[in-house]
């Protein structure tokens, strides 16, 4: 089996860490309402989930929006979340057991997300589990988010561990794209997708009550390489549902 010190798990946040997808969706079907807009926010978030939420943003209006204008937006969204959310705060079941085994198993542990510094701050410090990451990487650290790949790369590099031994726990169609296109293999978290909508992870949890970090190292052995990214996945733009 392969040795897990010389390996790293990356984690994505909403969706993996803590299951808020609902939530977020709310907020932004509210600031939807607000604005006089019709999109669903629940299929938008279905499709574009792991962008920044600016980006998210930017695809629902027919004319292009100033870049301030969605930064405003972003954060009203910001604040109808986080009061929405204040009270549901929990991590996915079984996620604090299985980092607690990961580092004790010599694990690199990285948190690489979509996310702003002050909304990582409100999960992860909120939760206590800021101790399980060596490195933290979020929407101010790179230059292009999910489904780039840059948030996987940055996390990588910053962990000293090359791509091909990196595994990303992902919920999100852009983010597992993210995760190829950055030379890695993924596994699913199905709080947001079915296991079927997923392109080719090593495998599809519910959550950490179904895998372990043993488990993680002996699904490697059935995907030697990182899938290649599919193109029509990872495209950004909004599609009218």
């Amino acid at each position: 089996m392969p040795d897990s010190a010389t390996y790293a798990l990356i984690f994505d946040m909403d969706g993996v860490l803590i299951d808020n997808t609902t939530t977020q969706a709310r907020a932004f079907q509210l600031l939807f309402r607000d604005l006089g807009l019709t999109t669903n926010a629940r299929r938008l978030l279905r499709r574009l989930n792991g962008m920044p939420a600016s980006k998210i943003l930017e695809t629902v209006f027919n004319t292009p929006v100033p870049k301030k204008q969605l930064e405003e937006y972003a954060s009203q969204r910001e604040f109808l979340y986080r009061t929405l959310y204040w009270n549901k705060r929990k991590p996915l079941p079984g996620l604090v057991s299985f980092l607690e085994k990961a580092r004790a198993a010599g694990f690199k542990i990285g948190l690489g997300t979509g996310s702003a510094t002050e909304t990582i701050h409100y999960i992860i410090d909120h939760l206590d589990l800021r101790r399980f990451f060596d490195v933290i990487i979020g929407k101010d650290d790179v230059e292009n988010g999910k489904p780039h790949a840059d948030t996987y790369t940055v996390t990588a590099r910053k962990l000293g561990i090359p791509p091909e031994r990196c595994i990303v726990f992902e919920d999100a169609i852009l983010g597992e794209q993210a995760a190829y296109k950055a030379g890695m293999r993924c596994i699913g978290v199905a709080t947001t997708l079915k296991p079927t909508e997923f392109q080719a992870p090593l495998a599809v949890i519910k959550d950490f009550t179904e895998i372990t970090p043993a488990q993680v190292l002996q699904l490697l052995t059935k995907q030697p390489d990182s899938p290649k990214p599919d193109a029509q996945l990872a495209k950004r733009q909004y599609m009218k549902l």
